[in-house]
């Protein structure tokens, strides 16, 4: 059989790891192959990926989706395409179980686009479709023989499922259309330029900052790994020899448990594995192994090369050398990573010379800092709403502290095309909401402009966390914990307090209405992280808005335990929540109470010692305001679980508040 001789290849999802290796080495070898690249750079794609072609006269880059049909269709006519190699994927399965959606419109709705576009244009030779062997679902631990090309599919995650009905439809364009397609099944690959976010990276990354490997479950789970330039010449085999209308097993007979893998990496860092290995909770569904024939495609001419030991040493090599390649990858080395798939991607500087420009199809020289080598590009960008509010005017400056770009939102929350419009031009990695009305100066405000404080607290939120789930990002939105009071269950100072599970007992307020019923409703949405905040305090003691400046200025206070937030603390920890892509209701709150009294006892050790103040009673407070006050304890045990650091509302005051405005001698 004559081996097939491609002209114009585009290969889809080529700034990823295999796809890379595979682009790079195609363009190497083959100068009279021209090779068109489409990326949306997504979280886990680089240009720097693709440095080594970067020269290369028979090299293009394109960034775009293939979900775009228009795009698709445009590049295959005018760049005369008559092959496709489709790696373009989501691909970690613990992002499919929290973020299942987008797999299906990446991998099954993506690769329609792309089929229809072959139907169409008519003009393509080949359409080698890459998949996984993880459609075949779990092999049997005392089977021999591997899964062979025919074996039935049996996908038991979001992930393969949605590989599995990718190739539904390949095989059907196949045979209805006669489109010329082969299929790919591969076993795990590992290498340089992999993203974190899978295991021997991570294992890689997290022993070279001296930190435990993380095991999902008991570590027993079998896996097959090949080393990534074996793999790119896989498909270089698969391309030229590989038969229409087949499919082809890319593995090894070479297994080892992941508990193994953790201990060579171990091994590789003169580290103690038990010392060195956690075990920490089970993905909900974790297939115990995977095995496959690979028989077929030994038969073209292909065999592995690379040894276990050697490869391992390459990888740990590349990273050792190449630490800052990602940029902060901290949310991809969590036990159970959600790192949410970004629409319109990341653009990761190449070297700092080289700068790709958004709506170009080429890379961009910059001469002037050519010699100079750019910081790693942060790869984060938060869209803040709330510009002209405290908390949001904080968090623009903890971004600028933090390196983290950030723009602040245009539109107004109950407008939804314009806020499609902010993320369109601002493609953010993550939404921060910290607009809403609270009053003006109080709550009270709230009683007589009604529907004021519904379109702002409950049109306007829910508007944003809309779009922000149909652009597939975590919104990270500020609410508050006044939708509580003491009751019989959570009596004033028995320490009870009201957890995130929780139903609001709290309609004092209008302001607080809304509020529960906005928390209410932003459950039905997996994309929003509702942080309850609670009489926020800073360490800015001229600010209005500082419930320690609020309470210093009153003629008389009421002296009641209530649970706060200290800004100083905790705005930072929401910037870590959205890098971990936390989800759900979190109680934003130090741990335990303070009572009025007791802040205004250390503002007179620390700040003023000729300070006095006087109490009075809810009923007569309740004499010169509108609206009722809530007064309750939050409990802190979920946040203070996924931050032990977090300190206790009393510390936390001395150490972030009164220390740094000391004016006496304590």
């Amino acid at each position: 059989m004559t081996d097939y001789v491609p002209k114009n290849i585009l290969i889809t999802g080529a700034a990823g790891f295999i796809a890379s290796h595979v682009a790079n080495r195609l363009i190497r070898s083959y100068p009279n192959y021209k090779i068109v690249v489409l990326d949306k750079l997504d979280y886990c794609s680089s240009l720097k990926n693709l440095l080594p072609s970067k020269s290369s006269a028979n090299f293009k880059f394109v960034k775009g989706d293939i979900a775009s049909a228009d795009l698709v269709n445009y590049l295959l006519i005018t760049e005369s395409i008559d092959t496709i190699m489709h790696f373009a994927a989501q691909t970690h399965v613990d992002n499919s179980f929290g973020n299942s959606f987008e797999f299906t419109k990446n991998n099954i709705y993506g690769t329609h686009v792309l089929l229809e576009a072959c139907k169409v244009t008519g003009q393509i030779r080949r359409f080698i479709h890459v998949s996984t062997d993880e459609v075949y679902g779990e092999t049997d631990e005392d089977a021999i023989v591997g899964n062979h090309e025919a074996s039935q599919l049996l996908p038991t995650n979001p992930y393969s499922a949605t590989k599995a009905g990718a190739e539904m439809l390949v095989m059907a364009y196949g045979r209805s259309y006669g489109l010329p397609v082969i299929t790919t099944r591969g076993n795990n690959v590992y290498g340089p330029n992999q993203f974190p976010e899978k295991l021997i990276p991570k294992f890689i990354l997290l022993a070279m900052r001296g930190k435990p490997l993380p095991i999902h479950g008991d570590g027993s789970n079998v896996r097959s790994y090949l080393y990534c330039e074996d793999v790119a010449e896989a498909f270089e085999t698969i391309l030229h020899r590989g038969e229409v209308g087949h499919v082809y097993n890319i593995g090894t007979k070479k297994e080892r448990r992941v508990i193994d893998v953790a201990k060579d990496i171990c091994k590789l860092f003169n580290m103690d594995p038990e010392k060195s290995i956690q075990f920490v909770e089970n993905r909900p569904f974790n297939d115990q192994r995977y095995f496959l024939d690979d028989q077929k495609l030994t038969n073209l001419g292909w065999s592995e090369r690379t040894i276990w030991e050697e490869g391992l040493k390459k990888t740990m090599e590349w990273y050792t050398n190449n630490p800052e390649w990602w940029g902060d990858v901290s949310g991809a080395l969590l036990p159970h990573p959600r790192m949410l798939m970004m629409p319109g991607g990341i653009e990761k500087l190449l070297d700092g010379s080289e700068k790709f420009d958004s709506g170009s199809s080429e890379f961009k020289e910059n001469s002037q800092q050519e010699e100079k080598k750019a910081p790693a590009k942060s790869p984060y960008k938060f869209l803040i709403y709330g510009r002209t509010g405290w908390i949001g005017g904080l968090l623009g400056k903890l971004c600028e502290k933090q390196g983290i770009p950030y723009e602040y939102g245009r539109g107004r929350l109950e407008n939804r095309s314009s806020l499609v419009s902010d993320i369109v031009t601002t493609k953010p990695t993550h939404v921060f909401n910290a607009a809403g009305v609270t009053g003006r100066p109080n709550v009270d405000w709230c009683e007589s402009h009604k529907p004021e404080t519904i379109r702002a607290n409950v049109v306007g939120t829910l508007t944003l966390a809309d779009v922000c789930r149909e652009n597939g990002l975590l919104m990270m939105n500020f609410a508050t914990g006044c939708i509580f009071e003491y009751d019989a269950k959570h009596p004033e100072g028995s320490g009870i307090g009201f957890k995130e599970e929780d139903t609001p007992n709290f309609h004092g307020s209008f302001y607080s209405k809304t509020k529960a019923m906005v928390e209410e409703l932003l459950k039905e949405f997996d994309n929003v992280c509702t942080l309850r905040v609670r009489m926020p305090i800073s360490s800015d003691l001229s600010n209005p808005r500082n419930f320690i400046t609020k309470i210093s200025r009153y003629s008389k206070v009421v002296n009641i335990p209530n649970s706060m937030t200290v800004l100083d603390e905790l705005l930072p920890i929401s910037i870590e929540m959205a890098k971990r892509n936390l989800r759900g209701i979190w109680n934003f709150t130090n741990p335990g109470v303070v009572s009025h009294n007791e802040i205004l006892d250390m503002y007179k050790k620390y700040i003023d010692p000729e300070f006095t103040y006087s109490n009075f009673t809810l009923e007569e407070q309740a004499k010169v305001i509108v609206a009722a006050r809530s007064n309750n304890e939050m409990d802190g045990v979920k946040l203070k679980t996924e931050f032990p650091e977090l300190l206790g509302i009393k510390e936390s005051l001395i150490k972030f508040v009164f220390e740094p405005n000391k004016k006496t001698s304590v």
